[in-house]
């Protein structure tokens, strides 16, 4: 099957994920957005016959605006399947729809690639012991310092919201055993070169570990021991950047508020959060549904919906397509941006 991308069009390259979840419906919603520019070359990967079945059940509960997988350009991969657990047969179809994914956005430069939601427990059982869909497009890329970046651009304001991950998917007692000021720079200096694509003297937030910061290390002692220190040194290197913190988590996201529902507020262009919920729950609190997840430091731009497979809901023909149609959105702004498209 031949993807060869003419000319200057942008090729948007979408693996299906976990087609047990929501996945399959979200997509085929998004792509019948009218939001969605109408000169983008869509590659789907995943099961065709899944796509189709997927399609004609929704049209039996009614739904209408929906893209027909007879006018979509799908990659279609059959896995094996396993009568005797099909959680691990869907984990294991979507882990080789990614990979196969990123293989293809490897080969054209003005690409990106947005991914359905996977079930970690479902990749386990597979055999792919992998924590997440980040881990896995740093080894494919062979990059070691990636960024889980959340982003999100308010429908009322215009102003992007970007929260980035200091750690990822650990346990929080794992946190501060991971956290160092090697680490810490190396997140700022991602989230600078991310944040320069749009402005010049980017202002970034640091939350601090410990509630209120540590209070001078009287509720914890890391800001007071070397976080305090690491802030300082990196800013020391990046004067062009305004940095504020370590500042008390539980009000370091209170201007994120205003600036989502307030045009004339002060702006931030980012925040730094130490561990997965401290920055995921203001995230999706704030900017609901409007969220993507980002991985920023590849060579090509990654977007995917800021959730989970929804296995409660999927097939009911209830999952709301915005955070995918966010993600498409993401991908094509990101991705457009002079500053900000590698060739690879």
């Amino acid at each position: 099957m031949n993807f060869q991308n003419t000319n200057k069009t942008l090729k948007l390259v979408l693996s299906i994920g976990d087609e047990s979840g929501i996945g399959p419906e979200i997509i085929l919603k998004a792509l019948c957005s009218p939001e969605i520019p109408k000169n983008i070359d869509f590659t789907l990967v995943g099961s065709k016959k899944n796509l189709q079945n997927t399609y004609k059940h929704l049209r039996s509960l009614g739904l209408e605006n929906l893209a027909n997988p007879k006018n979509l350009k799908i990659h279609d991969l059959e896995t094996s399947s396993s009568n005797s657990n099909p959680k691990s047969s869907y984990g294991n179809s979507s882990f080789y729809y990614l990979t196969k994914a990123i293989e293809i956005v490897k080969k054209y430069p003005n690409s990106a690639l947005i991914t359905g939601p996977i079930c970690k427990k479902s990749w386990s059982l597979a055999g792919h012991y992998f924590s997440g869909q980040t881990e896995v497009l740093a080894k494919s890329c062979g990059i070691k310092n990636v960024g889980m970046l959340f982003t999100a651009k308010s429908p009322i304001t215009g102003w992007r919201f970007n929260t980035l991950l200091a750690t990822t998917h650990i346990p929080l007692c794992e946190v501060p055993k991971q956290l160092t000021t090697e680490l810490i720079h190396s997140k700022l200096d991602l989230f600078k070169d991310f944040c320069n694509t749009y402005v010049d003297k980017p202002t970034l937030k640091v939350a601090g570990l410990n509630p209120h910061a540590g209070e001078e290390g009287i509720l914890g002692s890391e800001e007071k021991d070397w976080l305090n220190d690491a802030l300082t040194t990196w800013n020391q290197r990046n004067r062009n950047i305004k940095l504020l913190g370590p500042l008390s988590p539980d009000s370091c996201w209170n201007s994120s508020v205003k600036a989502w529902y307030e045009k004339d507020s002060e702006k931030h262009d980012g925040i730094l959060a130490m561990y997965h919920d401290q920055g995921l729950i203001p995230m999706k609190v704030i900017a609901f549904t409007y969220s993507v997840n980002t991985t920023i430091g590849l060579p090509f731009i990654r977007t995917s919906p800021d959730h989970g497979t929804g296995f409660d809901i999927a097939g009911k023909g209830i999952a709301q397509s915005r955070s995918m149609i966010e993600a498409i959105k993401a991908a094509i702004e990101m991705t457009n941006n002079s500053r900000l498209l590698n060739t690879h």
